[in-house]
């Protein structure tokens, strides 16, 4: 006999806050009469967590994967399997009610600004200038700004965005920090137009984004690189530390 299980909630996008309530229904499917011995409904959240090749032996640090799922059982007798099925949803917390002032950031980029380059004298004059709109940033909104190659003696390839996610645990015998790419995007393509703005927009991904978090033991932010990639496979970057906020 076919039986089927689904849980559904009422709001489509699955979104909730702190304090709100979860309601929906269970859908029941089968042909026939059934016979069981009762539903139960139960909620959890859950944080992945796996070892760390950067801090093998001192502790575990954070994974990728963080949910908060509804779980519907059904039992059933000893000759038929019980019926189990999952929905994930998602839990924003409360938005902050101060306002976000904008944090304007301008860059100028020279192979003379660029750190940890020990092949300086070898690199390729360039200049590039540019700004971000916002350094501290509402996570329902853009990120924008521009950049401008002012110069270059070495065609560039590509222009790229790279979000980067930076989570860092520990405790008093040491910390890790394990920095994960979420989101790599192109702006430009092939040996742009010098002195030509390019329109630097990044909409964060919403499944791996969350609210800057910091505490005692453990904390979540986010960086953006700006990556010139010339021909001659230089890479040239420029990292912004972000602070994003839900308002």
């Amino acid at each position: 006999m076919s039986v089927t299980l689904d849980i559904r909630l009422k709001r489509a996008n699955k979104v909730y806050h702190e304090g709100e309530a979860v309601t929906g229904v269970i859908v029941l499917v089968c042909k026939e009469a059934l016979q069981h011995h009762g539903i139960s409904l139960s909620m959890e959240g859950l944080v992945n967590l796996q070892l760390s090749s950067k801090s093998v032996g001192v502790f575990e640090a954070f994974y990728n994967s963080v949910k908060y799922t509804l779980r519907c059982d059904m039992k059933r007798s000893l000759l038929a399997k019980d019926l189990t099925r999952n929905c994930e949803f998602i839990v924003h917390c409360q938005p902050q009610k101060a306002k976000v002032v904008p944090t304007p950031v301008n860059f100028t980029i020279t192979p003379d600004t660029l750190q940890n380059n020990r092949e300086r004298n070898v690199l390729p004059k360039f200049l590039i200038r540019g700004h971000l709109d916002a350094t501290n940033c509402v996570i329902s909104q853009p990120l924008t700004g521009e950049v401008v190659v002012e110069n270059s003696d070495v065609a560039i390839k590509s222009i790229e965005l790279q979000l980067v996610r930076v989570e860092t645990c520990g405790c008093a015998e040491g910390y890790a920090r394990d920095a994960t790419e979420i989101q790599n995007i192109q702006i430009a393509e092939g040996d742009v137009c010098h002195g030509l703005p390019i329109p630097i927009y990044m909409v964060f991904p919403r499944l791996f984004t969350c609210p800057t978090l910091e505490t005692t033991n453990f904390k979540v932010e986010f960086e953006v690189n700006v990556v010139i990639v010339l021909h001659d496979d230089h890479l040239i970057t420029e990292n912004f530390p972000l602070k994003l906020c839900r308002v």
